[in-house]
């Protein structure tokens, strides 16, 4: 397993339980692990990470009407929404210093 995933691996974990469990700075950790993972992104999958960040930014509180679970589901895809739309921000300064290299 090489460090990309297990930083994705990690991030990811670490979004889940924070939508579940109080962590204190749990959205400065958060937005750290996703500036960190966007930045193994690969060129190729960069759109599809873009199309994904903007899918769930506006769905995640779809679950939210679920009775009984709906809330978690939503606090726990708030969260990962909240990682991938950090990761974003790197992605996109990436995209933009590939775009200005000779």
């Amino acid at each position: 397993m090489d460090l990309s995933k297990v930083i994705r691996l990690v991030a990811l974990i670490f979004a889940v339980v924070a939508g579940v469990v109080e962590i204190p700075n749990a959205t400065a950790i958060i937005a750290a692990l996703g500036l960190v993972g966007g930045y193994f992104v690969p060129a190729d999958k960069r759109i599809a990470f873009m199309i994904m960040t903007l899918t769930l930014a506006l769905a995640h509180g779809a679950l939210a009407p679920i009775p009984y679970i709906g809330n978690s589901l939503t606090d726990i895809l708030a969260s990962v929404s909240s990682l991938v739309n950090a990761a974003s921000c790197t992605v996109i300064v990436m995209e933009i210093v590939d775009r200005l290299k000779p």
